[in-house]
């Protein structure tokens, strides 16, 4: 069996394609036998998906129960719109919306891991004390070059994301001699300047959706389990995005079948969390992509 570090992480996959690693999160630890659900939710009220939007702190709490009745391992909570053309929120706007949310969640859920997703190094900071125990950043700290330092600091484990551009121009016109490629040679980069920094815990997120076309977003499903060379857990943000419903000229809306099919997709390329809206399908998708690799559920 081939073992492969990434700073803290114990991470190795073996020719069944099970993962397995733990991530310290602010003392819970939280070991991984097999790919990792992530549930999104939106303190914001332009989320590209409507489902998931204006439902005030109350319902932002329902529905992180029902996430973790669903099976979701961890709970991504953001109060920042990155959604193509969204524009930037002041730093107390951010901490405005969000802060309330990450405390009601983390006192109604105290045992629940929660990640702050965030390109601020202030309100990451902010959001760790409100009980965030994970950054998710989908600048790599490119978007504020506090970032990296403030992750080490707060010896979290960090979601790295590549993106190109920032989300008011990402979408404009993105461009890549070769997107793999030049993906890899990013996050080779990252992972050094985080080593440097002292994060021990490291994920990567290829950024599907953030400066890419559909065809670079498909060729980097495609590709996939090239990234697996970091050996870092790969996460796989492919929920109700826009080459999904683009490609099938439906909605967000309407884009949950054609989430779980390319979340299979990615599960079979080598990813190790996928980060959705729906938790119960993704379950599903997990156990199942389990059992056909000969972990039927007990």
């Amino acid at each position: 069996m081939a073992v492969r570090s990434c700073l803290s992480n114990h991470f190795f996959k073996n020719t069944d394609t099970i993962a397995m690693y733990t991530l310290n999160c602010r003392g819970k630890m939280l070991v991984a036998d097999k790919p990792l659900v992530m549930g999104i939710i939106n303190a914001t009220p332009d989320s590209f998906f409507e489902g998931h939007i204006n439902r005030g702190i109350d319902g932002i709490v329902s529905l992180a129960e029902k996430m973790i009745q669903d099976g979701a391992d961890i709970l991504d909570i953001g109060g920042q719109s990155t959604k193509p053309g969204s524009l930037p929120l002041t730093i107390n706007e951010e901490l405005e919306r969000l802060i309330p949310v990450m405390e009601a969640v983390h006192n109604r859920l105290p045992e629940a891991i929660l990640s702050v997703d965030t390109y601020s190094s202030i309100v990451a900071q902010k959001a760790v004390e409100a009980g965030a125990s994970i950054v998710n950043d989908i600048s790599g700290g490119s978007l504020d070059p506090e970032m990296v330092p403030a992750v080490a600091a707060l010896q979290v484990p960090y979601i790295c994301m590549h993106m190109q551009g920032t989300p008011q121009n990402m979408q404009a016109n993105p461009v890549y001699e070769n997107v793999t490629r030049e993906v890899l040679d990013y996050f080779i980069a990252k992972l050094n300047e985080c080593r440097k920094a002292g994060i021990k815990d490291i994920i990567i997120d290829p950024g599907f959706g953030f400066g890419k076309t559909i065809a670079h977003n498909f060729e980097l499903l495609q590709q996939l389990e090239v990234f697996s060379i970091t050996g870092c857990p790969v996460l796989a943000g492919l929920s109700r995005k826009s080459m999904i419903y683009k490609t099938l000229h439906t909605t967000a809306a309407e884009a949950l079948n054609g989430t779980t099919a390319l979340n299979m997709l990615a599960l079979n390329n080598g990813a190790d969390i996928l980060r959705v809206h729906d938790v119960k399908e993704a379950v599903e998708a997990v156990t199942l992509f389990e059992a056909y690799n000969g972990h039927l559920p007990k």
